[in-house]
């Protein structure tokens, strides 16, 4: 019984796997074939030789990147069960000493990765949905300039529908990308049978030969092959939601079967007709089929869209935990499910950058130049942190470690490099927008550290003056007063000044901090950690994983099992509130001083965060020179 109940769980897991997962490199076929043979940038010329060593790269680029890169060998490095850039960096972070050369290199990796990630968040979008929508043209020209304003009213549409959450539409994923996958081979299948010698492209030689007989063309159709393989990292960024066996069946009994018959399909159809490259991927289909199919891609792409912008809320929530960014306004979409989340600065960024890239590029293959750079760079950054995790963790020999990847380094350095001569016709926008996002993050990462090196400066220590408090007559009032730190060693400002104000201390007086740890959830058992300090002090570090929704009064009701009950009507939360002040030469560029200021002063409210309710808070104020 309990077998049967764990297979029916698992066929649940690859469906929903099939629909959030696959939906990113489920709709490739779009427009990889048309770019390599028919794009702006290089096309390959249409020869039966050609034609057959593209195919074979296309084929043993999901077999080697995909497959025995990402689900073969990537997924053994999960942070409990949690995937992705992220993820991968926090767990690259174990066992090394903090503040060491190594260790911010990861760091600084992770994040330029993570940053890679939102310019991939804004592309995939903007190719998806616009190479969907330029199906119509196939059928009749007269949509042709329709083009550009149907596929922003999608993408209008699917942004507006993400304060709604994806709990309502999730249930239709999975059995619309079955059918997606079923319609991919289907076609490529009717293609195949009529011209089945290109199945001869399985051999790898066909691909080495293309390689050496064409050095330099080769080289440059590597920067359009490389789409064939956009959507690798989601298999291992979304694994904490699934689990690694249902995206691995996934993949290896259905997606990866559809994808090859579907390249190989629009490859018999080329051979047989080359004009066909104005869109091999909708000619493969009857001309009955066409509208139907134009009407399915669209809506393969928004879910493929939908994965990519979920994905970018829950790096974003990541990072507010990890101190990367400040803390931003997190609604939650379901009750049931915890990932569901929207954050609408994040939505709103995404969107005004995607309408800004479809308007300025005006077609999918001129957004494919843009596409590749963000894809490889982010490959290649997730092999460093692999061998990190493989040393550090897994006690591999540095040098086992480094073999090990670096077959994988070689066909991602290949791609990366393929893709950097399109730096100046688009691949500069990933770059760009992933080096503003990371200059965000460092910002506010080093201004944290500057501003919590500067409340340091003059602190007290905690245990001294909580003994001193004895040896003064101060008033205790009736009640329990909660002040939040950042520095659980020393007396929160906001306590000095109250006391200073009021000339008076509450009944209770707790110290709280808040502590993220590097795994994605802290059971409740350790969410709290109590320090009695005497004179009715006491200190709680309150914990969290990366991924754990904070709330303070939960946190703090757990507490009355350690003898610590704290009445929440009765009880008062201090926070800081501090001005910041630059200064010329200090330890961070004027610039970065004057940018981590405009974001502490737009960050969200630490109260609303907590989930502290906000009658019970009270704010007091001070000037910190940076």
């Amino acid at each position: 019984m309990q077998q049967q109940q764990d297979r029916k769980r698992l066929a649940t897991l690859t469906l929903a796997a099939l629909g959030i997962v696959y939906g990113d490199i489920g709709t490739s076929p779009l427009y990889s074939i048309k770019e390599v043979f028919g794009g702006a940038h290089h096309p390959v010329p249409i020869t039966p030789d050609n034609v057959l060593g593209i195919l074979s790269l296309f084929f043993w680029s999901l077999l080697i990147v995909v497959t025995l890169k990402y689900v073969a060998f990537i997924m053994r490095a999960n942070n409990k069960g949690e995937g992705g850039i992220i993820a991968l960096m926090t767990l690259a972070l174990h066992k090394g000493t903090p503040g060491t050369w190594q260790q911010k290199l990861l760091v600084t990796l992770g994040l330029f990765g993570a940053a890679l990630f939102y310019g991939d968040g804004v592309i995939t979008p903007a190719i998806s949905v616009l190479s969907a929508v330029e199906g119509l043209e196939i059928i009749t020209p007269a949509f042709t300039p329709y083009i550009i304003p149907i596929t922003l009213v999608i993408l209008v549409g699917l942004f507006i529908f993400q304060r709604r959450g994806t709990a309502s539409v999730g249930a239709l994923f999975g059995p619309v990308m079955v059918i997606w996958f079923a319609v991919l081979a289907a076609f490529g299948l009717l293609a195949i049978v009529e011209n089945p010698s290109v199945l001869a492209a399985l051999n790898p030689l066909w691909g080495y030969n293309f390689l050496s007989a064409n050095p330099a063309l080769g080289f440059f159709s590597l920067g359009a092959v490389v789409l064939c393989i956009t959507g690798a990292e989601a298999l291992y960024a979304d694994m904490g939601h699934f689990g690694a066996k249902p995206i691995q069946y996934a993949w290896l009994g259905y997606v990866m079967p559809a994808l090859v018959i579907n390249y190989f399909g629009q490859g018999a159809l080329l051979l047989a007709d080359p004009a066909a490259i104005e869109n091999p991927f909708y000619l493969l289909a009857p001309e009955w089929a066409r509208y139907p199919l134009v009407i399915l891609a669209t809506v393969a792409t928004i879910i493929a869209s939908q994965a990519v912008i979920s994905g970018a809320f829950s790096i974003t929530q990541q990072a507010i935990q990890l101190g990367f960014t400040p803390r931003l306004e997190i609604q939650h979409t379901s009750e049931k499910e915890i990932g569901q989340i929207y954050l609408p600065a994040i939505n709103w960024l995404l969107l005004i950058s995607i309408i800004a890239l479809v308007v300025e590029f005006g077609s999918s293959s001129n957004l494919a130049a843009a596409y590749g750079i963000a894809v490889t760079g982010t490959m290649l950054i997730t092999n460093i942190l692999a061998i990190a995790v493989a040393v550090r963790l897994w006690n591999w020999h540095p040098l086992r470690a480094i073999l090990g990847a670096l077959p994988f380094i070689c066909v991602d350095c290949g791609f990366f490099f393929a893709n950097s001569i399109k730096i100046p016709d688009g691949g500069w926008f990933p770059l760009a927008f992933g080096l503003a996002i990371f200059i965000l993050l460092t910002t506010w990462k080093r201004g944290r550290e500057l501003l919590k090196q500067r409340l340091a400066e003059d602190a007290m220590d905690l245990k001294g003056f909580v003994a001193s408090i004895g040896d003064h007559d101060i008033e205790r009032v009736s009640g329990n007063a909660v002040f939040l730190t950042q520095n659980p060693g020393v007396v929160p400002h906001a306590l000095l000044h109250s006391l200073k104000h009021y000339k008076a201390l509450h009944e209770q007086v707790v110290i709280l901090s808040v502590q993220v740890f590097d795994v994605p959830y802290v059971p409740d058992v350790d969410r709290a950690e109590i320090h009695r300090l005497g004179a009715n002090f006491s200190q709680v570090v309150v914990q969290y994983g990366f991924k754990d929704e904070p709330d303070i009064p939960a946190a703090l009701a757990l507490c009355s099992e350690a003898g610590l009950a704290l009445d929440m009507m009765d009880t008062s939360f201090f926070l800081g509130r501090e001005t910041l002040i630059p200064r010329l030469g200090s330890d961070m560029a004027y610039w970065r001083e004057l940018l981590f200021i405009a974001m502490f002063r737009n960050a969200g409210s630490a109260t609303a965060f907590f989930k502290i309710p906000s009658n019970r808070v009270v704010e007091l104020g001070s000037q910190v020179v940076l």
